[in-house]
């Protein structure tokens, strides 16, 4: 995809996309995404060779391999959000093969899915792309919807999958998100001990945390520093749902804040937004990359070249984006995520 289609898709948001400057952190600030990024970052870190070897494993793989940027073909939604509601519009992913065949067609880095969609057919692909094996879900069958990730498996079993990495999720600000932490912090240092990468969702959850309408679950001054929570238990890589909002603690009235955060160090722009969000994993020495967000039909292109652009950007490692892609016909999907990984291969879109 050329610069000229992205500017098409981009349409109003061209201009206060592209040619935003950012004035709160410099770039000169930030650890960007490069072809020697585990040399200028992971190398004086405490992580183990096998570490290192691992996270270049997903680093040089697929279309984005040598660039510092990750596609991350991402598919919990069977637990998190039920088999029957995420597979309805596609059904040919019940059958976990194809996920992983969709994330090789379409030349991603890794894939990130489930302890049982990874066993099933380890022995046929752990050498054919990098596996991030999600350790834990919120199983969703619960009533009432609770807020509880609970571990499906252990750090050993993802080990014995064959896994470059694990994954987990920590949701920040829920009533069990202190058990949460201490649960995935020794499950990440058993995880580097066994020599794999570790990536962390670190979601905000509280119902408290929408008032007035307005959900700050999503707010840049709340995510950023779930980020900051994440990057604290060595997550090498943070994954995060793009902000939309700021002020969450503010408006809600908790937590500590300084005016500055507001008004220097972030503004309404999508991309200062996203920014606060890279400052906090250690000014980007642990990649941030961006979910892709529920699938809404027509507009996912245009959403999620828009999503892409904001993260690379922002000084962001890449799109982790799965519903736009697998609820769709195959062919499709991987059409899709080739776009999204064409916006990191464009030289004209460079860091704000």
């Amino acid at each position: 995809m050329d610069y000229n289609k992205i500017l098409e898709l981009l349409g109003t948001d061209a201009d206060s996309l592209l040619q935003h400057k950012c004035t709160t952190f410099s770039k000169d600030l930030l650890h960007v995404p490069s072809p020697d990024f585990i040399d200028n970052v992971f190398i004086n870190s405490n992580r183990n060779p096998q570490v290192l070897r691992n996270l270049a494993a997903i680093h040089n793989h697929g279309r984005l391999a040598g660039t510092g940027y990750m596609s991350i073909l991402p598919v919990d939604q069977g637990i998190e959000h039920t088999a029957g509601a995420s597979f309805a519009k596609n059904p040919i992913y019940f059958d976990p093969e194809n996920i992983l065949k969709l994330a090789i067609e379409a030349g991603c880095n890794a894939v990130a899915t489930t302890f049982g969609n990874l066993a099933i057919v380890a022995r046929k692909y752990a050498h054919k792309i990098p596996f991030i094996v999600k350790i834990n879900h919120n199983e969703l069958l619960t009533y009432p919807t609770k807020y509880k990730q609970i571990l499906f498996g252990t750090v050993n079993d993802a080990w014995n999958l064959g896994a470059a990495a694990v994954g987990a999720t920590i949701y920040f600000g829920s009533e069990d998100s202190d058990n949460q932490i201490v649960e995935i912090a020794k499950a990440f240092d058993r995880a580097h001990e066994l020599g794999m990468a570790t990536v962390l969702w670190c979601y905000t959850r509280n119902n408290a945390f929408t008032k007035d309408g307005v959900n700050y679950e999503t707010a840049a001054d709340l995510t950023g520093q779930a980020n900051h929570l994440g990057v604290t238990i060595q997550a090498d890589i943070i994954k995060q749902k793009l902000p939309d909002v700021n002020g969450g603690f503010t408006a809600i009235k908790f937590g500590k804040t300084d005016p500055l955060m507001y008004s220097q160090l972030t503004t309404d722009n999508p991309i200062d937004m996203c920014r606060y969000q890279v400052a906090n994993c250690y000014m980007g020495r642990a990649g941030l990359i961006n979910s892709g967000g529920e699938s809404h039909g027509t507009s996912d292109i245009a959403d999620a070249i828009k999503q892409a652009v904001i993260n690379k950007r922002a000084g962001g490692s890449g799109l982790i984006m799965g519903r736009k892609s697998f609820q769709r016909p195959f062919k499709e999907g991987v059409e899709l995520i080739n776009l999204v990984q064409d916006v990191y291969l464009t030289k004209e879109i460079d860091l704000a």
